[in-house]
């Protein structure tokens, strides 16, 4: 089957031990599939790897920011860059393994009848996380629910991070006025797919946390998700 044009983002801050893994395990995928690198100035180079990898394979691109910036805006500046060029379909992805390349493709073809697809970990009823302690696993799982009763999201997983939007839907984001720039920056865009009335499919995944590398998960980052969460059903963000 020959998919279309795509672009892999993947926002980093210090995953020299990762970054360089994980683009040849995504190039070898598809020929259809860009790599976009958005790396908010890693003290570790990782930004540096990046450049010198692209230098033999033009399908690796990197964006250097000035400082970490966060999660949100890193997605955000690389959806802008994606618009500015050809690409038909656009994935976030995290660099650390724990969403796997092998299943790019299976969202390319599950995207044919949606307009943005999710990796859900938490599918038909089923657990699919590997390597999490069971206090993490409440805590993502707990905000899922959190998430679907407040939004009425009709989905298993909104916090997920393994998503693919068709060029459309990006296209209908008014990303000027996000109001999310950690990890609810997942519930938001999902959230404001769904309420243009556009198609939001998902596809079982399996979660396996990261060997190496550090967890970028905060305090911060749970409480600021808790009141976005609110300030969406009401219309207010």
């Amino acid at each position: 089957m020959a998919y279309e044009k795509s672009l892999v983002v993947i926002p980093t801050y210090n995953e020299k031990e990762n970054i360089l893994s994980i683009i040849p395990a995504i190039l070898s995928q598809d020929s259809c599939f860009e790599i976009l690198v958005v790396d908010d100035a890693s003290p570790d180079g990782t930004g540096d790897l990046v450049e010198e990898f692209s230098k033999t394979e033009p399908r690796v691109h990197l964006m250097r920011r000035a400082g970490k910036q966060g999660l949100g805006s890193a997605y955000v500046a690389g959806f802008k860059w994606a618009l500015e060029r050809d690409y038909q379909f656009v994935f976030e992805m995290d660099a650390d393994f724990s969403h796997s390349p092998n299943d790019l493709t299976r969202f390319l073809d599950k995207i044919a009848d949606a307009d943005l697809v999710l990796g859900s970990r938490y599918m038909n009823r089923r657990i699919s996380v590997v390597n999490w302690d069971l206090r993490r696993l409440i805590l993502s799982y707990g905000a899922n629910v959190y998430s679907r009763l407040v939004t009425r999201l009709p989905v298993s997983d909104a916090t997920g991070g393994f998503k693919c939007f068709r060029r459309s839907a990006l296209e209908a984001l008014d990303f000027s006025n996000m109001k999310s720039d950690g990890y609810c920056f997942q519930i938001e865009t999902t959230f404001k797919v769904w309420k243009k009335k556009m198609r939001v499919e998902e596809i079982p995944i399996i979660f396996t946390d990261r060997t190496k590398g550090e967890s970028k998960m905060s305090g911060g980052i749970i409480s600021e998700a808790f009141f976005l969460v609110i300030k969406l059903r009401l219309g207010l963000a």
